[in-house]
């Protein structure tokens, strides 16, 4: 009896790692179609939003622009450029959130800030960094509308 108990811990201990052991069978399509490299990986821009110099008092206006700043966000990534974007805790560097563009230079990813109120009127500053990941991560924006709950 003991031995059939030792056996049947081992086998089920067993499963998982063989479920792990499978890998996925690679889709040659949906790697051309994401920008795959033969690694799954591709370039993008990650850009780090820090406090900048603006410190609007109006509350109307600050309103507005961050209304601008989501809208924008909206478009960039029903477009596919922006693959992912969110805010950071409070932290000692001042660092507010993060964008990652599907985009191969900084120039491009530049040019998208662009239409962001809150950078153009200086509510946050840009670092631009080329970044290697996964060429996955542009289809989290199809799947992340099936996670957020209706609005009432």
């Amino acid at each position: 009896m003991k031995n059939i108990l030792i056996i049947s811990i081992l086998m089920l201990a067993a499963l998982p790692a063989n479920a792990q052991d499978k890998k996925p069978e690679y889709d040659s399509t949906l790697a051309r179609r994401v920008g795959a490299d033969e690694r799954g990986m591709k370039t993008y821009v990650l850009v780090i939003l820090r406090t900048g110099p603006a410190r609007i008092e109006d509350k109307e206006l600050r309103d507005s622009l961050f209304a601008g700043h989501f809208a924008n966000m909206d478009e960039l990534a029903g477009v596919g450029k922006l693959v992912a974007a969110g805010p950071f805790y409070d932290n000692e560097k001042e660092y507010r959130g993060l964008f990652i563009f599907d985009v191969d230079t900084i120039e491009e990813a530049t040019e998208l800030v662009k239409g962001d109120p809150t950078v153009t009127n200086g509510i946050f500053l840009t670092e631009m960094y080329k970044w290697y990941g996964s060429a996955a991560l542009p289809l989290m924006n199809d799947i992340h509308a099936s996670l957020e709950k209706p609005k009432l």
